[in-house]
């Protein structure tokens, strides 16, 4: 018996889909499927053959299976379906809008950055992702078979449709129409490393008709089994090739996507990578200098430095929870309450722009650096050049403690409730003034200079721990006066953090 509420992960669904412990079997994708067609027809008020549906899936060893159950689930239905095959998550919703598809809503099947076993589905309407509370809707229809009669010879169509040039082609337009020119990257080399995901499009499709020059480009070829390294901006591995690429190959500038393309990091012609709050402060330094005093939503983790440099230039800094959809949904938030707020950026790279309908799009992400860089050049300045000054902690470490309680959200929470009280108590421990997530806590020169953040995850029974420090020695001074705290709780293994702390 499959426990279709098991496969919710935020707002996408997510699970193992090959071996024989595989939880996206055909059977149970073709009942999610279904159990979308009901919910896009009564969401939207349409009968399905009034309803076009587009489908893709990133390089996954599982995506075209997945891909065939949907396609046939969706037609059975009576809907139309236009077959995108290999294709990013943000052409998936730019399949929907009205000078493209005109799709009525569209269905991605990736695992974003998880291991080459797993799969999932992301599903969009015009209005742009679906929420958690969709989902769940969805994959309860799928549990009580809550579906569409089947067409009885009057079912939809598949048609299959070649979008990923059309999306280059909207990328393409964007650079040229700011920079005024057809050939706006000639002289730049630009290495790309898409990590056999779904990305490599974006050197032949986007650099190359523009004049880049992208020899020192690898792994664009698609390939589910990831052989090379996990396409993940964050993962060590990862960066550490596209690093080596752009010194190797002396390159002016690296990029590397995740699989499905809706997130990026960055390199600089040095090797230094552009992630994390580097890369928040770079595009948040591009938007600042074109809406003064905007406001930035970030997650809950990013550093005092980037506080300190968007608030320089005259900014605001919004830290909020981690999770894309999160941050997206707070940006919009401000923007109805009257703050300009051009962008929402997880440290993950996970960037929405609101002049790009706030679309999660690492692929966009980049074309606003190119853009900048494309314009520096021609005043003998670099894109880093734009960062000088962001101050970076010294140290940074996270540790990820389990929770061993049977009930893991409530436990974890009670932790974070005792903490507040044992702050008040200690006049080393500094509250930051807004908790939108867990809890964070400064520490002055000599305390340990740096502060931490304890939290629970998103979706997993583990209390996240990230502490920064500007001094030697700082992340562990902190990790030891909370030690002193956590080491009680019987629930809550704590043995890393000790582990950090000894050695």
């Amino acid at each position: 018996m499959v426990d279709f509420k098991k496969l919710k992960s935020g707002s996408d669904i997510r699970g193992t889909a090959l071996g024989p412990d595989a939880a996206l079997t055909d059977p149970v994708v073709y009942d999610i499927a279904r159990g979308f067609a009901y919910y896009i027809c009564e969401k939207l008020g349409k009968s399905p053959r009034q309803l076009k549906v587009a489908v893709g899936n990133d390089s996954r060893l599982s995506g075209e299976r997945i891909n065939a159950c949907v396609c046939r689930a969706l037609t059975e239905s009576g809907i139309s379906v236009f077959n995108l095959g290999l294709i990013s998550t943000p052409a998936m919703f730019m399949a929907t809008l009205k000078d493209t598809l005109d799709c009525d809503a569209s269905v991605m099947i990736t695992a974003s950055h998880h291991p080459f076993d797993k799969n999932g589905l992301k599903f969009f309407t015009k209005e742009g992702g679906l929420e958690g509370s969709d989902i769940s809707k969805i994959l309860e229809y799928a549990e009580q078979k809550r579906f569409l009669p089947e067409g009885k010879g009057k079912g939809g169509k598949v048609e299959k449709t070649d979008f990923m040039g059309v999306y280059a082609g909207i990328l393409r337009d964007k650079i040229r129409k700011a920079t005024g020119e057809k050939k706006s990257l000639e002289g730049f080399k630009i290495a790309v490393d898409a990590g056999n995901g779904a990305g490599g499009f974006f050197a032949e499709l986007v650099l190359k008709p523009l004049g880049a020059d992208t020899s020192g480009s690898q792994f664009l070829e698609p390939d589910g089994r990831f052989p090379n390294h996990v396409p993940n901006p964050e993962d060590k591995e990862a960066m550490e090739a596209i690093c080596r690429a752009v010194v190797e190959s002396k390159a002016d500038f690296g990029i590397i996507f995740d699989t499905d393309v809706d997130r990026a990091g960055a390199v600089s012609s040095d090797g230094e990578e552009i992630n994390k709050s580097r890369l928040i402060a770079l595009i948040s330094a591009i938007l600042l200098e074109e809406e003064p005093g905007a406001w930035i939503v970030t997650d809950s983790i990013t550093s005092d430095g980037l506080t300190e440099f968007i608030e320089e230039r005259g900014g605001h800094h919004h830290r909020f929870k981690r999770g894309y959809k999160n941050v997206i949904n707070e940006a919009i938030r401000l923007n109805r309450e009257g703050k300009n707020c051009p962008l929402a950026i997880e440290t993950s790279g996970h960037a929405a722009l609101r002049e790009n309908f706030f679309l999660d799009d690492g692929a966009y992400l980049i074309i606003r650096l190119l853009i900048k860089m494309a314009q520096l050049k021609k005043q003998g300045k670099k894109l880093t050049d734009l960062i000088e000054g962001l101050k970076v902690p010294l140290e940074e470490k996270e540790i990820r403690m389990n929770i061993k309680a049977p009930d893991f959200a409530a436990y974890g929470n009670m932790v974070l409730e005792k903490l507040k009280g044992y702050v008040k108590a200690r006049a080393d421990f500094i509250p930051a003034k807004e908790n939108y997530e867990g809890y964070r806590v400064s520490f002055a020169k000599g305390e340990g200079d740096g502060w931490f953040l304890l939290r629970m995850s998103l979706h997993d029974p583990i209390m996240p721990l990230n502490i920064e420090s500007n001094s030697p020695g700082g992340t562990k001074l902190i990790a030891k006066k909370l030690y002193e705290f956590l080491k009680d709780f019987d629930g809550l293994d704590t043995a890393r953090l000790a582990d950090f702390i000894n050695n």
